[in-house]
């Protein structure tokens, strides 16, 4: 009789090792729900800001076997480095900017979008110079002067970056790019200050030649996409200072 019991209890545990998935189960549904909670909480933030988190939490919960490679084709978010609130200054100037090449019907020669340095504007070198020159054309007045405006309202320092493609220029001039792109740059600044009277502590220019490149220079679409030049609106730090200033 005892060994019956003996059975009899065996049978009954080996039955409720099998409810165990109901607990996986409901422990599954409450992350489910506390994941849907956060995402109603970041209604104030940017959407992009969102999409990161999202992704980082499908990685992290792995609800489908592929994880991230469940997504494919291009990247819904370009790769940022920062992601900024809807509501800060810099997240107005973007969309200042990005109206701005709207209606100038510029959406070929503008990017707009962030970096670790801060929220950079990107022109081809076809919308402000003629080949191999570092004056700006008059084609390009209209499109500086909008630029300066936004950038007088501000008081976010300012760098203008020079960049061009792996072919060699060498002329009495500019002996290599690096002087093509640093004059670029220059002549960029110097109408902001002279057309505007930005205070020239707030900005700054720098020419990088061919030596920063956006994609390979192996092909003549991608020299194009690396000769440009980059107006970068640097992002501040915890003091107000830029990012990338010393001490």
């Amino acid at each position: 009789m005892k060994f019956q019991k003996k059975i009899g209890n065996l049978k009954k545990n080996e039955g409720s090792t099998g409810r165990g998935w109901e607990i996986v189960y409901s422990g599954f549904v409450l992350i489910l729900l506390c994941f849907f909670i956060m995402l109603s909480s970041f209604s104030s933030i940017e959407q992009a800001k969102i999409m990161r988190f999202t992704k980082s939490f499908v990685n992290a919960v792995s609800i489908l076997p592929g994880g991230l490679k469940a997504e494919g084709g291009v990247a819904i978010v370009p790769n940022s480095a920062e992601m900024v609130d809807s509501e800060s200054p810099l997240a107005q100037i973007y969309a200042d900017l990005k109206g701005l090449a709207e209606r100038l019907n510029h959406n070929n020669d503008i990017a707009v979008g962030y970096s670790s340095k801060g929220l950079v504007m990107r022109l081809s070198d076809h919308a402000l110079f003629d080949a191999g020159v570092a004056g700006i054309s008059p084609k390009a007045i209209p499109l500086l002067q909008k630029i300066g405006a936004i950038i007088a309202q501000t008081a976010y320092e300012v760098r203008v970056e020079g960049h061009t493609d792996d072919l060699p220029i060498k002329t009495a001039q500019y002996p290599s790019n690096w002087e093509l792109s640093t004059a670029r740059a220059v002549n960029v600044l110097r109408y902001f200050i002279e057309t505007y009277r930005i205070p020239s502590e707030r900005l700054s220019a720098e020419g990088f030649g061919e030596y920063q490149p956006m994609v390979p220079n192996d092909s003549l679409l991608h020299r194009t996409q690396n000769r440009r030049v980059e107006i970068v609106f640097l992002k501040p730090d915890k003091t107000g200072r830029p990012a990338e200033a010393g001490p």
